[in-house]
């Protein structure tokens, strides 16, 4: 294990206070740039240490957790519950889903290779810049059609990888007064005077953003399909730049964890648990009137497109055209945003 990451229910928690979920959402049409589709529950996450009979042996060596995926199934990252500063790592299959480049346990600056909580509340997809990002959509290693098969040639990991960097002892400590002077200011901003916190307690929190059965008996470990990230349509969501200087944030991550993904009859068979419901049809949704979001932050600047990225081609390239109806929401169904203790999870080599 590393840096005592624990699963707590169907969230990662890493050290610092950081929370990651893994959220069902729409899949998007591989033309156009569409707003920020809905989460639609979580992904039921669980350890790989609770199954040694059941996963592959090349998955106990790299520990982490696992999760069930469809086909060209779509999700983001929620990073919402992060409680300090922390620099967060997404790799899909090895390479940085911010910058393009080979997973690395350092930070950068040029490119930058991380986002920052708790600034980025969510992350749908690779950086393509511009003030969008090209949808995370599961696929079979194998094809060539992952971000990891397009950026490095190969397809050898797979799956998602997670790594947190806690701000460094003197810049955690001067974030920690600065949040203790603001504290203050509310407090009196709010009583009216001097007196300490408002009636009822603390200060309120900011609000989330939106978003083991046994084993088969006999079962033994065998070669699971394995699944990685290609990618789908163009989101409007920005990538935001670090404001901070790199030598504010440690030097070493704090806790990282490999994320496996798995098809829905593996996870059966490996967990004895069903699989979620296939994905909801997206016209359906829409023809619903249901929400659709647009998060921005004034306040923020986006990161220029990733190089090594911009050449990534949609799943479709490799699994045919997507002919599923799409209908565009209506203005009134997007809704802007913002200005417009678990187990351990085992860590091993990777």
């Amino acid at each position: 294990m590393n840096g005592g990451v624990r699963i707590d229910g169907n969230t990662l928690r890493l050290p610092g206070g950081v929370a990651v979920r893994f959220i069902r959402t729409l899949r998007l049409p591989e033309s156009g740039t569409h707003a920020l589709p809905p989460g639609l529950g979580e992904f039921p996450v669980r350890r790989v240490a609770d199954y040694p009979d059941t996963v592959p042996e090349a998955w106990r060596a790299r520990g982490g957790v696992m999760l069930p995926v469809y086909l060209r199934e779509a999700m983001w990252l929620s990073f919402a519950g992060s409680s300090e500063p922390a620099a967060l790592q997404i790799g899909a299959g090895k390479v940085c889903a911010v910058s393009g480049k080979a997973w690395t346990g350092r930070l950068s600056r040029d490119p930058q290779n991380y986002v920052v909580l708790p600034r980025q509340p969510w992350l749908d997809g690779i950086n393509s810049g511009r003030g969008t990002v090209r949808q995370f959509v599961a696929v079979p290693l194998g094809l060539g059609a992952t971000v990891e098969g397009q950026v490095t040639g190969e397809e050898v990991w797979g799956g998602v990888q997670v790594q947190s960097f806690p701000l460094g002892e003197p810049a955690l400590a001067r974030w920690r007064e600065e949040q203790r002077r603001l504290a203050e200011a509310m407090a009196r901003t709010m009583t009216g005077g001097y007196g300490g916190p408002p009636p009822g307690g603390a200060l309120p929190a900011m609000a989330p953003a939106p978003g083991a059965a046994p084993a088969a008996p006999g079962a033994a470990p065998r070669a699971a399909a394995a699944m990685g990230l290609g990618v789908g349509g163009s989101l409007r969501q920005e990538v935001y730049r670090d404001d901070r200087p790199l030598s504010d944030w440690a030097a070493e991550p704090a806790g990282r964890v490999f994320v496996h993904l798995v098809t829905p009859p593996e996870w059966r068979r490996i967990t004895g648990e069903a699989p979620p419901p296939s994905p909801v049809d997206r016209a359906a949704y829409t023809r619903a009137g249901l929400p659709w979001y647009d998060y921005y932050d004034a306040d923020a600047d986006d990161l220029a497109p990733a190089d090594p990225l911009q050449s990534v081609k949609p799943v479709g390239d490799w699994l045919g055209d997507d002919h599923d109806p799409w209908q565009a929401p209506a203005p009134h169904q997007i809704h802007p945003l913002k200005d417009a203790p678990g187990k351990p999870v085992t860590d091993g080599d990777w």
